[in-house]
């Protein structure tokens, strides 16, 4: 580091230090309004919403410019506490968080992150059920569900089966959220068990159901996500961490492997907002005691910041007609991983699809014209923090500023109940056999 970082940084403002406890409601809005006052160049707290009983949703956006989306700079997305009993993710955020604003112009990966990323944390999305529980235990409390009693994690809609359940605010708030955002990566943090789980959660005989797993056409780059979280966690990558049936060697699990589940997070986030969602389990017990916090951290820090660097895999761009004029609303897919809805460009005209090294054939789908085919060759390496950028100029004459809305976010009905036949991703995967090998031979 240069003698010009070494003095920002020591002119940089110091947050106070959190302690390792359980901070309720009133201390995290009070630590999270400081850590706004004190970086405010580089995070914006807003609330999203508010719980049945009146409490804010807060969000933190840390980044270069957190008040707006910039162009190429992708937006990333943790969330924790959506079962108000299981605490642990909860406290890893606000300490992720002290982490990021304090180690911004100090530590040179943190501040690359931030000024390539724009992340959003939200330390709980169920803070009523977190102030429910009176008498924690490992197991089960009573604020697991929401104030309505309604289990989050299963009140979204369901691409597999209607999910016919009264629509609760902190679920309406985060579906509202994912549609003012182009979010590209996110992870939901929970506790009960130690492995990262990926999609689906729930699933149909097209998506591998029949050999009691439910695959996405990402397969590939959701079982790389979830190793890259467990293999920086000692604790997850042993065999039956939390002496439960579950038997993950590698620390990772499809989530309909697991156990099948309709209404779920993830899969709406994968679907329905074009995200890649997965799940964290992070610790065995549900609510452990405080003096176990730092454990916890030591184990995760590694974890959530490399987690969250993947955001930068695979190829981002825009798409522009012939009068360079970006495109809003046009399906961007790669050939033979196209999803149940459409990924398509936002209202900038961007797109970003996460793939793993390798050579791939994108199309590009404009009503009333031929798709438009560009092939792209994804390095071994992101580029200091940033996907490979591939512009695509359609070969268009005339104005396309008006193109139709075709329902660019799919109608919220179970997309995949007629799907019928098998796909390549439902087949068993070369590279989670090679992942379970290494770990088995070498762990």
């Amino acid at each position: 580091m240069d003698c010009a970082s070494l003095w920002l940084g020591l002119l940089l403002p110091v947050v106070a230090a959190l302690d390792f406890r359980y901070h309720h409601q009133q201390e995290m809005e009070a630590f999270l309004k400081k850590v706004a006052q004190d970086y405010s160049s580089i995070t914006h707290l807003h609330s999203i919403g508010k719980s049945v009983e009146g409490r804010n949703l807060w969000v933190l956006i840390v980044g270069h410019s957190p008040k707006e989306h910039r162009i190429g700079i992708p937006e990333f997305k943790y969330v924790a506490n959506m079962h108000g009993d299981e605490s642990v993710g909860r406290e890893l955020l606000l300490h992720f968080i002290e982490y990021l604003v304090t180690s911004n112009g100090r530590d040179p990966e943190v501040t690359n992150l931030i000024n390539n990323t724009r992340i959003h944390i939200m330390p709980s999305m169920n803070p009523d059920g977190f102030e429910a529980v009176l008498n924690p235990d490992c197991f089960y409390n009573k604020g697991r569900e929401n104030s309505n009693s309604y289990d989050l994690n299963r009140n979204f809609p369901d691409a597999f089966e209607f999910n016919n359940v009264s629509r609760q605010p902190e679920t309406v708030a985060v579906m509202k959220w994912l549609n003012t955002e182009t979010f590209v990566l996110s992870a939901n943090l929970h506790g009960g068990a130690l492995v990262a789980s990926y999609p689906f959660d729930n699933g149909v005989p097209a998506t591998g159901t029949l050999y009691s797993r439910s695959l996405t056409p990402d397969d590939d780059v959701f079982q790389y996500l979830a190793h890259t979280y467990a293999s920086k966690n000692p604790d997850m990558k042993k065999r039956k961490p939390c002496k439960t049936k579950i038997d993950s060697p590698s620390g990772i699990v499809n989530g309909y492997f697991w156990y099948p589940l309709k209404g779920g997070m993830q899969d709406y986030n994968y679907i329905w907002a074009q995200c890649f969602e997965i799940t964290l389990e992070l610790s065995c017990c549900k609510y452990p005691r405080e003096e176990k916090l730092p454990g916890f951290w030591n184990d995760n820090k590694d974890s959530l910041l490399e987690y969250m660097k993947q955001v930068h895999i695979g190829v981002k761009g825009q798409v522009f007609d012939q009068n360079e004029t970006p495109l809003p609303n046009v399906i961007v897919e790669v050939q033979d991983r196209k999803h149940i809805c459409p990924y398509r460009t936002n209202k900038f005209g961007e797109y970003y699809l996460l793939l793993l090294p390798g050579s791939y054939v994108i199309e590009v789908t404009v009503p009333g014209h031929n798709p438009h085919l560009t092939k792209v060759t994804i390095p071994p390496k992101s580029q200091n923090f940033s996907a490979l950028k591939k512009d695509i100029l359609l070969p268009f004459r005339g104005q396309l500023d008006h193109i139709p809305e075709s329902n660019p976010l799919c109608p919220m009905i179970p997309l995949y109940r007629d799907l019928q036949g098998h796909s390549v991703a439902t087949k068993p995967s070369l590279f989670l056999f090679l992942v379970t090998l290494f770990h088995i031979l070498f762990k």
